[in-house]
């Protein structure tokens, strides 16, 4: 199989001025706009986003039935539905959100905003040995990762959008607060900033195929989870920092939380370090399930190729 060839960034916006960049100049418009609103009213526009996705998009959501089933076997049929839609509603927020990290500056929302564990970046920075910020991919991903740069000074690892022009905002908007927004494929620009004392959010919390995992629980479910973690943190030094966030469900706002560090980590075995960071991000999903991304098919690589997809009614 041949590998997909990463074009290179492209994050001048005169570079987008052809005709075949309108529609996405009008969804960057409309973000824009929606922005403008009131926290209260995007969060109410958002869960409306989230239930419009949640009756119209059936292969996601059967995607979400079938790991909401997984992952939580204790609740019956009707809880396990009312998870899977509060988890849409929570992406739909997620969705507005976008366009409040783009386009909004963190200081609007400060207010809303409460951080705990800041004593542990604190600590992990006197190492001098840089911090890996061990994130999720929970719903408020993009405006909770720029209100922390209002305390933490970090950077951030990304997978780059496949449209280019809303790739090129995401960078630029990233870049405003963050220091560097490095590509997900650039390792030896993550170990650079780690050696220079940085905070750098990396989330591990995908199926990314075959390559370079091993097969560790993820509640309870073997689970594809890359070993690069431990090589980077065995070839840095670095701290690795659990981080998380999430929406307050008693007031409007967010907490952001910097936990202690992982320790003997790594510890020389692949697997029992890709179990310590599966069940750090999954304590940290159990605090609020409904604000995860579980429309991403965590389990789709399997521990052989003989086991069934357990996707296959996906339509």
């Amino acid at each position: 199989m041949s590998k997909r060839r990463q074009q290179p960034r492209d994050t001048r916006y005169s570079g987008y001025l052809h005709p075949r960049w309108w529609p996405t100049w009008l969804l960057i418009g409309l973000m824009w706009l929606l922005a403008q609103l009131p926290l209260r009213a995007q969060w109410w526009l958002g869960t409306g986003v989230g239930e419009l996705a949640w009756r119209l998009i059936p292969r996601r959501r059967h995607i979400a039935e079938v790991n909401i089933r997984l992952c939580f076997p204790e609740l019956d049929a009707q809880e396990q539905r009312a998870l899977v839609r509060r988890a849409f509603h929570s992406n739909g927020i997620g969705i507005l959100e976008i366009g409040m990290a783009w386009f909004r500056k963190p200081e609007h929302f400060l207010k809303h905003t409460r951080v705990h564990g800041l004593e542990h970046v604190a600590a992990a920075l006197q190492r001098g040995r840089g911090i890996l910020a061990l994130g999720g991919h929970y719903s408020s991903l993009d405006l909770c990762g720029t209100l922390a740069t209002s305390f933490v000074d970090a950077d951030v690892m990304q997978r780059d959008h496949n449209n280019r022009l809303l790739n090129a905002f995401m960078t630029r908007a990233r870049e405003r607060h963050y220091g560097v927004a490095l590509s997900a494929r650039n390792l030896r620009g993550l170990l650079r900033q780690l050696r220079a004392n940085r905070t750098v959010w990396y989330a591990t919390d995908q199926d990314y195929g075959r390559k370079g995992i091993v097969f560790a629980p993820f509640f309870g479910i073997p689970a594809a989870s890359i070993t690069a973690t431990s090589r980077i943190a065995e070839h840095s030094g670095c701290t690795v920092l659990p981080f998380s966030h999430f929406r307050r469900s008693d007031a409007l706002g967010y907490d952001i939380h910097f936990r202690a560090p992982l320790e003997n980590f790594p510890s020389g075995d692949d697997l029992a370090d890709a179990t310590l960071v599966n069940a750090t991000i999954e304590r940290e999903v159990r605090r609020h399930p409904e604000q995860y991304l579980w429309m991403h098919r965590r389990f789709k690589t399997r521990p052989t190729p003989e086991d069934p997809d357990l996707y296959r009614d996906a339509k």
